[in-house]
């Protein structure tokens, strides 16, 4: 399966055509060697054929290939999640719901809900990767302005934090988060959570960056200078996560953008892995957690 996206959609369909190919496949990823029971660790289980679950001889609980996963309980058949994960996957412009729902055949608030499962996994996946060496920040906005607002740092739109690490002057691995504010307690607990203390950060020099930043980290900063290479990349990588948004996603409301720079950033992260985008998606979602419907309502 490691250059499954080079088959074609009909061709996929052929390989996972049924739930039990979907679930063999699944099975396989979740436990190669042998089964391990997510409540007390046993190895022992029973296959109940019936209800397509695997019931542990130790403490007799009863789990399924989705149990824990973001797939769990899903009305969906596990082939539509296959088939959703390979559309999503090998196209690196995104996959809007509306898109997902006319190719999958299914209603417009399942897509809306299965890719926002898939964004959760792909935002679980990433959450264990830290930011080392030297370090491009910024942040940034997303939004329409309001009219007649204010503009810079004390504008009304959404305001983004952003980090990518570099390595031999290339690109390496980037993150993105929504913050309410650009107090310096907010910037400082943005970088512990994404960057290796000790690593070299650069960035402008805006007042609020310098205290959060001095005592974990080489900072480096200076007024930023448009006509420089001066965070010449983390400016790229926010305006094509502003393409990606803009580009296939219409309406998006604000409490959901967190959702989309995690699909951005994941792919942006897996670029060099083209050929096995779905295989490391699956994976991701495997190994995620529940998410309700209820959370990404309220």
């Amino acid at each position: 399966m490691a250059n499954q996206e080079k088959m074609s959609f009909a061709d996929f369909r052929k390989r996972f055509n049924s739930e039990d190919a979907c679930r063999e496949y699944l099975y396989r990823l979740r436990w190669p060697d042998r089964f391990i029971c997510p409540q007390c660790g046993g190895v022992d289980c029973y296959h109940i054929k019936g209800r397509n679950k695997y019931q542990c001889v130790q403490c007799r609980h009863q789990a399924s290939v989705t149990s824990g996963t973001v797939m769990h309980k899903s009305k969906l058949s596990l082939r539509t999640w296959f088939w959703a994960m390979y559309l999503v996957s090998r196209d690196k412009r995104g996959y809007s719901a509306t898109q997902l729902a006319e190719e999958l055949g299914i209603a417009y608030s399942s897509a809306w809900y299965l890719l926002h499962r898939i964004r959760s996994a792909m935002a679980g996946r990433d959450s264990d990767y830290m930011l080392s060496g030297i370090v491009e920040l910024d942040d940034t906005y997303f939004g329409a302005p309001t009219e007649g607002g204010r503009r810079g740092r004390g504008t009304e739109k959404v305001k983004v934090m952003v980090a990518v690490s570099k390595t031999d002057g290339k690109p390496g691995y980037l993150k993105m988060e929504v913050v309410d504010n650009l107090k310096g307690e907010t910037i400082g607990d943005f970088a512990k959570a994404c960057i290796v203390k000790g690593s070299v950060i650069q960035s402008d020099g805006y007042l609020s960056y310098r205290k959060p930043l001095a005592d974990d980290f080489e900072h480096q900063f200076k007024v930023f200078d448009s006509k420089s290479d001066m965070l010449k990349w983390l400016h790229i990588l926010v305006g094509n996560a502003k393409a990606f948004i803009s580009g296939t996603f219409h309406g998006l409301a604000d409490k959901h953008l967190q959702s989309y720079l995690d699909e951005f950033c994941y792919r942006f992260n897996r670029r060099g892995f083209r050929n096995q985008i779905f295989p490391r998606l699956l994976c991701a979602v495997a190994n995620s957690n529940i998410l309700g419907y209820a959370d990404l309502t309220r």
